[in-house]
């Protein structure tokens, strides 16, 4: 089984800035690409950014500038810094990983169970 589990949402005042992590545990071969998605109630859910296992990242355009992805190879993790958040971003937050359990095994998409992110005054 592999699993990924967010951490670090919550309710912040519009121009705050807060860090979310996601980790992936169980049996994992490898991690390609690793992604974060939100939703917001009543819209679908969009592809806010994009790590490939290289480091190189891409960014919806309505994020470009406030966040940042990174990752940990080493420790399976990626994280979204959100820096300068409107009330636009509230939404679920979702991480997602392509992820190969086995060296016998193809890669396929792993999803988290989403964070809350609340951004008012």
């Amino acid at each position: 089984q592999v699993h990924l589990v967010e951490s670090g949402g919550g309710l912040v005042q519009p121009g705050g800035s807060l860090r979310l992590s996601c980790a992936a545990s169980g049996v994992i071969f490898s991690i390609n690409a690793m992604y974060w998605y939100r939703q917001a109630p009543g819209k679908q859910r969009e592809l806010v950014a994009t790590i490939a296992k290289g480091g190189t990242t891409n960014y919806a355009d309505s994020v470009k500038g406030r966040f940042t992805i990174s990752r940990d190879n080493a420790k399976n993790l990626v994280n979204l810094q959100m820096n300068s958040l409107k009330p636009e971003d509230t939404a679920v937050y979702y991480c997602a990983a392509d992820i190969r359990r086995t060296i016998t095994t193809t890669t396929r998409s792993y999803w988290g169970q989403g964070t809350q992110v609340t951004v008012s005054s």
